[in-house]
């Protein structure tokens, strides 16, 4: 049985090893640069006191610490790659402007792992960029429609909105232009695979697609995450009227 239903096995299995070669070599860079470093002994005995720890737990969070950030950084281009290799789609790679293109259907994207991972200064900028990418005369890509992704949003609620960041230089809001959008992570799978589970199709899976690459993942850790899944994507259903009725006048 298929991994998902809009992705090759191999291919799937293919950026789940790109992106864990990643993790390793971090780790091991990290492990290579601890003993060149100098550790401040202040700071490892106050956070030892202060979480309760022994050394080796101290040392094993340090190494997570440091080898954290560049994983992090690649996790990204992790969901870049799955989505460019969906049928129709292409993986622009770095340094071609914009991440993602459809030319069949006239849209580019720009992909983030999170809502906060471009930060507010930097959001004006990149509506210019993509303003520019579907406006301009010159640009291969004008009159298509342009997504800022955040894959992770910031409320488990769907959306696609035009994208209207504050804008220093003017002290104003960039102009509203229905070519130029932000939607959140699970719209946008469901948008280029037509299929509105897409991105949950992937986070079940991406257990077993670790395991097949020679890594693991315990069963029951990914039964605890799928909580941070729940609270990220899954709505919170409406609390009940605390409101009473009154009992019907005789």
């Amino acid at each position: 049985m298929a991994y998902v239903t809009f992705l090759s096995d191999d291919d799937f299995r293919a950026i789940v090893l790109e992106i864990l070669s990643v993790g390793v070599a971090a780790k091991r860079k990290a492990e290579t640069k601890f003993s060149r470093n100098v550790i401040d002994p202040f700071s490892v005995l106050l956070e030892m006191g202060a979480f309760n720890v022994g050394y080796e737990t101290w040392y094993t969070s340090e190494m997570a610490r440091q080898s954290q950030k560049t994983l992090s950084n690649k996790i990204g281009a992790f969901h870049q790659r799955l989505l460019g290799a969906v049928s129709g789609w292409e993986d622009l790679k770095v340094g071609k402007g914009v991440d993602l293109v459809n030319n069949s259907r006239k849209i580019i994207a720009e992909v983030k792992n999170k809502h906060n991972t471009l930060k507010g200064a930097s959001q004006a900028p990149l509506y210019k960029e993509l303003h520019n990418a579907v406006m301009l005369n010159d640009s291969k890509y004008k009159g298509y429609t342009a997504y800022y992704v955040g894959v992770v949003p910031k409320k488990p609620n769907r959306f696609s909105t035009p994208f209207t960041p504050s804008d220093k230089e003017t002290s104003s809001r960039c102009p509203e232009n229905p070519l130029i959008r932000q939607i959140d992570g699970a719209s946008f799978y469901a948008l280029v695979t037509g299929i509105d589970d897409a991105l949950e199709q992937v986070y079940k899976t991406l257990p077993q697609v670790i395991s097949d690459c020679g890594a693991k993942v315990d069963l029951g850790d990914a039964v605890r995450v799928a909580e941070f899944f729940k609270a990220a994507y899954v709505p919170k259903p409406p609390k009940p009227s605390s409101r009473t009725r009154r009992p019907a006048s005789k």
